[in-house]
C-alpha cells in the first residue's frame, strides 16, 4: 500500500531507473491534485513524437504501479501543455531532490503552501507565533507594545488572531475600541469599499508616553455578523480584468495602506497560533522581519515546529526564512528556571540542526555558513526568556495591569524579548 508521504520518495526512484529516458524529456511537473494523486505534466512537443512516447511508456506504467492509488492509469498519466511555466503560477511547488528538471506541484483545497518567503518590509515588521496556544504570545506582544511606546517609538499593532480576537482589549478601553477591524476591511475590500472605512479601524492607546500604541483590533467595537464576515476574508478579490488577488495578496495591501497612512516605526502582529491561512500569511506573505516562535517545552512544541520546519526544508523555502526566526521561552516557570531553559535551548538545537543549520563536516570551516554551537546565546535557537507573572496571565486584566506597571517591572519579565525587538530598530 502506497501512501501520500511516500509519493516523492517513489517517484525519486522510479526517475531513477528510467534516467536515459527522463533526460529526454525536458521539464518534468510532477502534480499532486487536490485528491492526492498524481500526474506529469510535459511539454506537448513530446506528444507529437511517437517513438519518444514509446519510449516513456515503461516509466508511465511503473510509476502509476508503484504509485497506486495515489497515480493515475499508466493511460492517462500524462498532460501535455505548452507553458509548462505557467502551469506552476499559482500554485505551490518544489524541485525534486537530486533532479534539475523535475518539480513537484501541489494542488491544494487552500491558498495556504507556507513555502513563498516574501522580502522584508520595508518598515519592521514583528510576528508573534505559537504552534498552540496559551503560551503568553499575546501579552507579550502587548508589553513589547508598551515598552516601545515608552521609549518614544510608533508602534503599529495589527490583531490577526482572527478566529480567537481580543489582543485589543489588552492595549485599549472599552470606549477606545474603533467602529471596524481586519475583518471588516477584508469584507468591505470585496466590493471595493475597504478606503471608506480605514480611518476608522485604528484607535490610539493610552497606554504610550513618550510614543504612540495605534492598535488595529480582529473586529469593531460591535463585531456585528462576525462569524458571517469570518467565512468570506478569505476569498480571493476578482479584478475586472478576470485577475485574481488572493485573500494574503490583499492582506498584504492592507498593510501597506496603514503603514503609508500612519507611518510606524515597527508593525507588531500578532499571529494566529497553530498551521492555518492566517498563521501562514502572517509568517511567510507579509514581509516579517522577525517571526518570534514562541515555546513551551514539550512534545506538542516540538513536533509541530518539527512539521513546520520539515516542509520548509523540503521546498528550499528554509534558506529564505531561517535568519528572521527566533525562539521565545513562553511563561518561563519560576522554580528551576535555568536548569528548564538549558533543556528548551537543547531541543530547539536539536530541531534546528536537523532542520536548518548548514552541516559543517569535521575539521572543515564554514565561514558563510548558517551554524550555531549549542551553547550560542545568540542563536536563533537560544531562547529569549519570559518570566512567568501572575498579573500578566489574563488579556482582560492587562490593561488596568499596563496603566500602573513602571518600565523596571517590564524589563523583569520580558526584558531579553524586548531587547530583541529593540535591536530589529537599532539594525533598521
Amino acid at each position: 500500500m502506497t501512501t501520500f508521504d511516500q509519493i516523492t520518495g517513489i517517484v525519486s526512484e522510479v526517475f531513477t531507473q528510467h534516467q536515459p529516458v527522463l533526460a529526454e524529456l525536458g521539464t518534468v511537473l510532477v502534480n499532486r491534485d487536490l485528491n492526492g494523486r498524481v500526474r506529469l505534466i510535459l511539454s506537448e512537443t513530446i506528444e507529437n513524437n511517437p517513438d519518444q512516447l514509446e519510449r516513456l511508456q515503461p516509466l508511465l506504467e511503473t510509476l502509476s504501479e508503484q504509485l497506486a492509488p495515489h497515480a493515475w492509469p499508466a493511460n492517462r498519466l500524462v498532460l501535455f501543455e505548452d507553458n509548462l511555466d505557467a502551469i506552476k503560477q499559482g500554485a505551490p511547488w518544489f524541485a525534486l531532490e537530486g533532479f534539475d528538471n523535475v518539480f513537484i506541484v501541489d494542488r491544494l483545497a487552500t491558498e495556504t503552501d507556507w513555502q513563498t518567503i516574501e522580502a522584508e518590509s520595508a518598515t519592521p515588521r514583528v510576528v508573534f507565533f505559537s504552534i498552540k496556544g496559551g503560551v503568553g504570545r499575546s501579552s507579550a506582544l502587548a508589553a513589547s507594545a508598551w515598552s516601545l511606546a515608552q521609549a518614544g517609538k510608533k508602534v503599529l499593532v495589527l490583531d490577526l488572531d482572527l478566529e480567537s480576537p481580543g489582543l485589543s482589549t489588552a492595549i485599549l478601553p472599552d470606549y477606545k475600541q474603533p467602529a471596524y477591524g481586519i475583518t471588516d476591511w477584508l469584507v468591505e475590500d470585496l466590493v471595493d469599499n475597504g478606503d471608506s472605512i480605514l480611518q476608522y479601524m485604528v484607535a490610539s492607546s493610552d497606554l504610550s508616553r513618550d510614543g504612540e500604541i495605534l492598535v488595529v483590533p480582529a473586529h469593531g467595537a460591535d463585531p456585528g455578523e462576525y462569524i458571517s464576515k469570518l467565512g468570506r476574508v478569505w476569498m480571493p478579490k476578482v479584478q475586472a480584468d478576470g485577475s485574481r488577488e488572493r485573500w494574503s495578496q490583499r492582506l498584504q495591501r492592507l498593510v501597506n495602506q496603514l503603514e503609508d497612512k500612519y507611518q510606524p516605526d515597527i508593525v507588531l502582529i500578532d499571529s494566529r497560533a497553530g498551521i492555518d491561512e492566517v498563521a501562514s500569511s502572517c509568517i511567510t506573505d507579509l514581509g516579517a522581519t522577525l517571526i518570534l516562535l514562541f515555546a513551551i517545552d514539550g512534545s506538542q512544541t516540538w513536533s509541530g515546529y518539527k512539521i513546520l520546519f520539515e516542509h520548509w526544508q523540503r521546498s528550499h523555502a528554509i534558506i529564505d526564512i531561517r535568519e528572521r526566526l527566533q525562539i521565545v521561552s513562553g511563561l518561563t516557570p519560576d522554580t528551576e528556571t535555568i536548569s528548564y531553559l538549558e533543556r528548551l535551548r537543547a531541543n530547539a538545537w536539536n530541531l534546528f540542526a536537523d532542520t536548518q543549520y548548514d552541516e559543517i563536516k569535521p575539521g572543515e570551516l564554514m565561514a558563510d555558513g548558517w551554524n550555531f554551537e549549542e551553547s550560542d546565546d545568540t542563536a536563533p535557537h537560544s531562547p529569549w526568556a519570559i518570566q512567568w507573572n501572575r498579573s500578566f496571565t489574563g488579556l482582560q486584566s492587562l490593561y488596568g495591569r499596563l496603566a500602573k506597571i513602571d518600565s523596571n517591572q517590564v524589563a523583569m519579565i520580558f526584558g531579553p524579548l524586548i531587547e530583541g525587538i529593540s535591536a530589529v530598530l537599532e539594525k533598521d
